[in-house]
């Protein structure tokens, strides 16, 4: 949700449909990985989970910082100095900045190891139902993201003063440091 936003804020609606299009995509990836038990791997192995941990905490800190440096910039700008190709571009791209904080994130993996199969008879097409309930997953998940992309974006009046805009930037950079951190020392 913090990527969310921030892509509301600094990049539009289009963006953060982008940022959420790669996180589903992302848990596309850890469902694909729990059926092909890539996922039991990674919660068996204390070294593979914590090499990902650290990543996802890593790129996690790495986001944070760069909305940091954004809310200095937002304060400093013009309403057009936001909108600059060159600024879109430094920025990355979203689509992929939603892939890799999921693919990194070790937590989905977990939820998909520790849920999932509880729900799924070992008699019967294990792949299709898994694949069945990771769709329900993700498809609650684009309704939320989605839901809550639209809320911030009617927001959208308040929070593109340059003020509130730059709050809001160090806001979700101090959220996203905060979830990288907590994310690194958090024990299984």
């Amino acid at each position: 949700m913090a990527l969310v936003t921030r892509q509301v804020v600094t990049r539009g609606r289009g963006a953060a449909q982008a940022t959420l299009f790669g996180n589903l995509s992302g848990l596309v990836v850890h469902a694909t990985a729990l059926v092909v038990g890539l996922s039991a791997f990674l919660v068996a192995s204390a070294t593979a989970y914590t090499v990902v941990k650290l990543a996802g905490a890593a790129y996690l800190v790495f986001l944070g910082v760069q909305s940091l440096r954004q809310a200095r910039r937002s304060l400093a700008a013009t309403p057009t100095d936001t909108t600059a190709p060159e600024l879109v571009a430094r920025r990355g791209n979203p689509y992929r900045q939603g892939v890799i904080s999921t693919v990194l994130n070790p937590k989905p993996a977990l939820f998909f190891v520790s849920f999932v199969p509880q729900f799924v008879d070992p008699d019967g097409p294990v792949a299709l139902q898994v694949a069945l309930l990771a769709g329900i997953h993700i498809l609650i998940g684009f309704v939320w993201l989605t839901s809550y992309a639209s809320l911030v974006w009617r927001l959208q009046a308040a929070i593109t003063r340059p003020r509130v805009k730059a709050a809001l930037e160090r806001a979700t950079g101090t959220v996203l440091i905060a979830l990288g951190l907590s994310v690194a020392v958090e024990q299984r």
